[in-house]
């Protein structure tokens, strides 16, 4: 949702290819300062930036030189992994904080530092990169989905002898 395929994709990859040295997250247009500019040399580049900024096409890259096979099982047991502490992580900072709150609180609770942690991110990039709006409302909506079913879960499970009525 909100990403499409790059038209002419062959001419651009043989241009990327020999242009790009290596693998990276580019951001154009670029400064043309080179490697390493000082901050003063950013700000006296500024109102040139802006000008180049304003005519010319401007976006994020990242950029992969050929690797070879995609590794999905990795890249799925990575995801696995995140999740995993995300959830253990939401759930320690539930008992930590409102383990006297009834079920539907903890949830929300939960539900809370999800919102606050999609908008920290997604927002974000929505905002400085110009990410499409409905690649971010899409994936913060994913994010929302499981911030509720780690919450319902989580709550389930942290509570205490207050909570639990005794």
């Amino acid at each position: 949702m909100g990403i499409g395929e790059i038209p002419n994709e062959a001419t651009l990859l043989t241009a990327m290819q020999s242009a790009i040295p290596r693998g990276g997250l580019y951001l154009f247009p670029g400064f043309g300062l080179g490697p390493n500019p000082t901050s003063q040399q950013r700000k006296e580049a500024m109102p040139a930036y802006m000008k180049k900024y304003e005519q010319s096409p401007h976006g994020i890259l990242v950029y992969h030189p050929a690797s070879g096979a995609f590794p999905f099982g990795a890249a799925l047991a990575r995801e696995g992994l995140l999740n995993l502490v995300e959830g253990l992580l939401a759930a320690w900072l539930l008992a930590w904080a409102a383990p006297a709150r009834a079920y539907g609180a903890r949830v929300g609770f939960v539900l809370l530092a999800g919102i606050l942690a999609t908008l920290t991110t997604n927002a974000e990039y929505w905002n400085w990169y110009e990410f499409p709006s409905s690649y971010t409302a899409g994936y913060m909506i994913t994010q929302l989905i499981g911030y509720t079913l780690v919450g319902l879960i989580a709550a389930a499970f942290v509570k205490n002898d207050i909570a639990a009525g005794n």
